[in-house]
């Protein structure tokens, strides 16, 4: 089988299926022995990915462009597309007889097959590529306008025609997918509980590991059946919502609620608004009755909402693939209204086609790092025919952005969360997102966040930094400096997120619980030694006695373990039911756990569609003596305060916010993407103030500095800019 890591794949594992482009996917399974409290246990898992199709190249080509092009030449987007596909493929000639060497494609030539020529010997004699397959093997080549595949390596390229190459079958394709195929591959991946369990028992039963020659030497025996483990479902917890609402206070229902006669528990306001219209599909009168629907939910919901905009929708449909002249001339326009009176824009609604390339991240780009805006991006498709539940979730987004609060807990308003509510506590969430394939010395991009409010722990504050391609650890969490004096300065994110909590409560925080996204377990002490010493450097800088207690959890999420409903008639009660999928709240802290160490898997969201994954939560360090049950009911109550929507999510919101930050950040790099980045650790780049991995070690023997990533502008800090 090919293997991919711990995972192995075939085609006679299930039935191929076309992604298009010359691409297909390929079902396989994953496996690995782990440690837990029963022993070693082997971990199955259904895994699918996709292949490149063993086609000739010629037809590859084909498929590649999405028409037949064997009659034409190719266009220079053409090669650029065929070589950045092709690039590392593995081709097998097929003009030597039986002779069927393979070749690794470097490249593709500039110039048509027919114009090239190569020395035949020391004299510098040429002879053309074609006189030299008819010459040593009678081989007229027929597409002779096509270029030719470079193979071999850069001292010594070979030029072979794409007619006589056949692609190798088994290679998986590393290279980024386009969005349809995402689509595609996620369909295939995306299966029912029970499927999914059927498929990883059949899987077992034909590895037949039992007439394995080594584990029976080593007197391993493994059972055809998955292990039945013990598990508990937390409850969900109050929800506390505006006391002028019908319905005050909220119990979620396997997950889910809705705003229905709930009003926000802090409402915002948005006294100064405008909206921008980028889709040349929408009219102006859609737009303002869009708009109009939208600020009526807004106030539905208790916002304080300004019906009329200060000014009419502007139209940016002329260019919309250069949106920075729009939105400075709205910017300019703005302020000249509004200055005078001491005021500012508030908000900015901006419309976007349903397909938009880059336009949604230089809008934001510009509007948070240049403008100091916060702004509300719509889809084309919305504002046509908007849905009251559409409206209601913009409304909780929009609502976080200028300062206010969905919801809290009701024990944390009454001080009864364990270890939280008794001392003032900060609750960071942490994460790394590295580079997209193909993009291999791009910076990788850290993001943490810190909770703002207390007792609440609802509002964070985020701060992100560019840093070295795939290095996994957050190297600004502290950093030191020299001022023109000489002197060191001490300072870093943490120290940054430490100081506006103090500055928003008007207290230090006494307790703090870091949650860290991201992390593989091979890095986990790696991270925890660098990243815990980062914390007590940053609280040693503001006081030198200054050492609170800290709580250093990993959050994973691309695990491969899956629980499934033993007693499948109260799998999932009501509409759960048709998926058979474990219940939100599911807690599991034994049999499958390290038989050592503090970890733990809970499930605290709703499947959906396909099988639930849990989150795996490990506690590698635990200064606040937090017992499994306390740490557990945090962790699954703090999944209901998500800002973003009106259910639990599956993993913590702090770390979840930080993986939002970290892809806002990414969107400040796009006026950067073409140049070529280095390998090296940036200066941390705030912002906000006030308010795992697939990564691999990186050589830093001659290092380049990152490009910094653009400052956010001071008001757009404050808030929750990133939801």
């Amino acid at each position: 089988y090919p293997a991919v890591a711990r995972s192995f794949y075939s085609p006679t594992f299930g039935r191929t299926q076309s992604l298009g482009e010359g691409l297909e996917i390929w079902r396989g399974f994953y496996q690995s022995i782990r440690p837990t409290q029963m022993g070693l246990s082997l971990n199955v898992d259904m895994s699918s990915t996709a292949f490149i199709e063993a086609l000739p190249v010629i037809e590859f080509v084909c498929r590649l462009l999405n028409r037949d092009v064997r009659g034409r030449p190719l266009t220079d987007s053409d090669r650029v597309k065929i070589k950045k596909a092709l690039r590392g493929v593995k081709v097998r000639v097929t003009h030597r007889g039986n002779t069927r060497r393979k070749y690794c494609i470097s490249g593709v030539t500039a110039s048509a097959t027919r114009e090239l020529t190569f020395p035949v010997d020391d004299k510098g004699t040429l002879k053309s590529v074609v006189q030299y397959f008819q010459e040593t093997y009678n081989y007229n080549l027929q597409h002779t306008s096509w270029p030719c595949l470079i193979v071999g390596n850069q001292k010594n390229p070979n030029f072979m025609p794409m007619e006589v190459c056949n692609i190798v079958e088994g290679q998986r394709y590393t290279k980024r997918l386009s969005e349809r195929q995402i689509t595609a591959l996620l369909k295939v991946t995306c299966q029912s509980p029970r499927d999914r369990e059927l498929d990883i028992l059949q899987t077992v039963g034909q590895n037949e590991y039992e007439k394995d020659p080594y584990a029976k030497e080593f007197g391993i025996e493994i059972s055809k059946e998955l292990a039945c483990v013990e598990a508990r479902i937390l409850p969900a917890p109050l929800l506390k919502y505006h006391e002028t609402g019908r319905q005050r206070n909220c119990l979620p229902a396997v997950g889910q609620w809705n705003m229905l006669d709930k009003k926000m528990v802090n409402p915002g306001e948005v006294n100064n608004w405008r909206c921008i219209n980028f889709s040349r599909s929408v009219q102006e009168t859609s737009v303002i009755n869009f708009c109009d629907a939208l600020a009526q939910m807004c106030c539905t919901h208790g916002m304080i909402y300004n019906s009329a905009p200060i000014d009419p929708p502007y139209n940016a449909t002329a260019r919309p693939d250069f949106p920075d002249r729009a939105l400075k001339d709205l910017n300019k326009f703005a302020r000249i209204k509004l200055q005078p009176q001491g005021k500012a824009l508030d908000l900015l609604i901006v419309i976007l086609p349903d397909s938009n390339g880059s336009l949604y991240g230089d809008v934001k780009r510009i509007c948070e790092t240049e403008l100091g805006i916060v702004s509300q991006c719509c889809l084309t498709k919305h504002v046509y025919n908007p849905q009251r539940k559409y409206l209601a979730n913009v409304a909780l987004k929009i609502n976080v952005k200028v300062g206010g609060r969905n919801t809290v807990l009701v024990d944390a308003l009454s001080r009864r969360i364990p270890l939280v509510s008794d001392r003032p506590t900060i609750i960071f969430g942490a994460d790394v997102t590295h580079p997209r394939p193909g993009e291999p010395n791009a910076p990788s991009i850290a993001a943490v966040v810190a909770s703002q409010d207390w007792p609440e722990v609802t509002k964070y504050a985020g701060l992100v930094c560019a840093q070295a391609s795939r290095q996994e650890i957050i190297e600004e969490m502290y950093k030191e400096t020299h001022d023109s004096g000489g002197g060191v300065i001490k300072g870093g994110m943490v120290k940054e997120l430490l100081l506006s909590f103090y500055e928003a409560t008007g207290t230090k925080p006494e307790r703090i619980i870091f949650y860290r996204d991201g992390v593989s377990e091979g890095q986990f002490y790696q991270v925890l030694y660098h990243e815990l010493r980062s914390i007590r450097m940053a609280c040693s800088a503001l006081q030198e006695d200054y050492q609170p207690p800290v709580t250093f959890v990993i959050v994973q999420k691309r695990h491969r373990t899956r629980l499934f409903a033993d007693n499948r008639s109260n799998a999932g009660h009501n509409k759960n039911l048709k998926y058979e999928n474990i219940l939100p709240g599911t807690v599991v802290d034994s049999s499958i756990c390290h038989p050592t160490e503090f970890d733990f898997y809970l499930c605290s969201h709703k499947g959906i569609k396909g099988t639930s994954r849990p989150a795996h939560y490990h506690v590698l360090w635990d200064d606040n003596k937090f017992t499994a049950d306390e740490l557990q009911t945090l962790t699954n109550n703090l999944c209901y305060t998500y800002a973003r929507c009106t259910s639990s999510v599956s993993i913590v919101p702090p770390a979840y916010y930080a993986h939002l930050a970290a892809f806002r950040a990414r969107c400040y790099m796009m006026d950067q993407e073409s140049s070529e980045y280095g390998a090296a650790t940036s200066n941390a780049v705030q912002t906000s103030r006030g308010a795992g991995s697939n990564s691999r070690p990186v050589n830093n023997a001659n290092p380049v500095p990152v490009r910094p990533l653009p400052a956010i502008m001071e008001n757009v800090k404050k808030v929750m800019f990133y939801c």
